[in-house]
């Protein structure tokens, strides 16, 4: 059996290096019009950053795992094509700012059209709005080779930072097809390739519409969560109370559970924001205008809460950052990724260059390009460090927006002495030892806690 993966971004390319590791009897190749792309995965600097991706790839590339720009060739000769390609939220026309923008999955669906002789399937494995699988079907039976094809729906619930684990111990795999003879036996082929890793019982079956629609609804739960608990996190900061201590309480309740519920600046990455805003059009569309309201809410208390912070910021710097410098831990929206797509730091970020702060930046993994892309300026409006020490000394503040564990082992107290006084510290991912750092010297804020200082 041959699969072709179209897209080799952050779902496409470690999906199909866990499964040729788990599959060695498929050959399985991912395929991208961006020949540096194709060529990092060839390489040892993997566009990707993902813990344990670099071994998994090393371990497979070259025996049954290729990365190729030639993409007719092998679309040809697959018989199952995976499409992985990005589906943005749409900048204009009808759906604009929430609508997905579908032009990379039709322009596939019409390139394996135009090139594909032989039966194969077909699987949606991008983010997209229920029913577009009915709009790939009928670009093939449009044009004449509807019958060749058969459309199945396996969205993706990996986590960035966790996606290796998340590959090979999936809390479920989930796979829809039409309800047809044809289509039964589609779902079947893929199941059986899951089947060599993963237990019988965690693959789910349903029609196309459900698995669709399933991981939009997955993605709006976990983001509800957090801006729920966000939420509480600022009436725990005006009462007194401690989100963390709240948040321990209400996660010990079984119906509730504890995951998610990690109080911070912000939910951000490529999914939350998109799917659910693609959730508020297709309720919009359908006319339930009273559950899209619902569900815009959520991404509504997620600008707040990143507002509420850049604020404080402010406020707590005696209502000026004019010409200060800002020392910033963390731009990518989480741990373990070098992914800022949606993250808060650019939130945040942008709203302390609008108050004239000087910022010095400093990621583990995120690069100076990437950062002036997502902040849309000139390089020297932000220094861009090469370590944690390097960015606090002369700062007046530290503000922590990435969650990277490097930081919870840093060394305050020299920190506290290369800093001016009185030297401030914004943990907005709640990682550090705040009751130590007070004993330094350091005026403390974190989400859902008051102000913490010595004077």
């Amino acid at each position: 059996m041959k699969i072709c993966c179209i897209g080799a971004g952050y779902v496409g390319g470690p999906t199909m290096s866990i499964m040729a590791n788990k599959c060695k009897d498929i050959q399985i190749t991912v395929v991208d019009l961006d020949e540096k792309k194709i060529a990092a995965w060839n390489s040892n600097e993997l566009p990707v950053f993902e813990p344990e991706l670099l071994e998994k790839v090393q371990k497979a590339r070259g025996r049954n795992l290729f990365f190729s720009t030639d993409i007719d060739k092998e679309l040809m000769e697959a018989d199952i094509i995976f499409i992985s390609v990005n589906t943005p939220t749409k900048t204009y026309g009808v759906g604009a700012g929430k609508a997905s923008d579908l032009t990379y999955v039709e322009n596939c669906a019409r390139r394996i059209g135009e090139v594909a002789r032989k039966a194969k399937i077909i699987v949606e494995k991008s983010t997209i709005p229920v029913r577009t699988a009915e709009s790939i079907r009928k670009i093939f039976l449009a044009n004449g080779y509807g019958d060749r094809f058969q459309v199945l729906s396996n969205p993706e619930f990996l986590a960035e930072g966790t996606a290796v684990k998340d590959l090979e111990e999936p809390d479920r795999v989930l796979i829809g097809g039409e309800e047809s003879e044809e289509g039964r036996k589609a779902v079947e082929v893929l199941a059986g390739i899951y089947e060599q890793w993963v237990p019988g019982g965690k693959i789910l079956k349903t029609n196309l519409w459900s698995a669709e629609l399933s991981k939009l609804a997955a993605n709006a739960f976990l983001a509800q969560r957090i801006s729920s608990i966000n939420a509480i996190s600022a009436l725990c900061e005006v009462t007194g109370a401690d989100v963390g201590e709240v948040a321990r309480v209400i996660g010990m309740d079984s119906r509730i559970g504890s995951k998610f519920l990690n109080a911070s600046v912000g939910f951000g990455g490529s999914c939350f924001q998109k799917d659910i805003l693609n959730l508020v059009y297709l309720c919009e569309y359908y006319g339930v205008y009273e559950v899209a309201k619902y569900w815009e809410q959520v991404l509504l208390m997620n600008e707040y809460q990143r507002e509420r912070f850049s604020g404080k910021i402010v406020s707590s710097l005696f209502d000026t950052i004019t010409g200060k410098r800002i020392a910033v831990y963390g731009f990518a929206f989480k741990k373990d990724t070098n992914d800022t797509r949606g993250s808060s730091a650019i939130s945040v970020c942008k709203h302390l260059l609008e108050e004239k702060a000087h910022l010095a930046i400093y990621d583990p993994k995120v690069s100076l390009q990437q950062i002036n892309k997502d902040l849309e300026i000139e390089e020297e409006k932000i220094i861009y460090c090469k370590n944690a020490y390097e960015a606090a000394d002369g700062a007046h503040a530290v503000i922590i927006l990435t969650e990277w564990d490097e930081f919870k082992g840093l060394d305050f107290k020299k920190i506290y002495k290369s800093m001016l006084k009185p030297a401030f510290i914004f943990d907005g991912r709640r990682i550090l030892n705040h009751e130590n750092l007070v004993k330094i010297g350091f005026e403390v804020y974190s989400i859902g806690r008051g102000k913490k200082s010595r004077y």
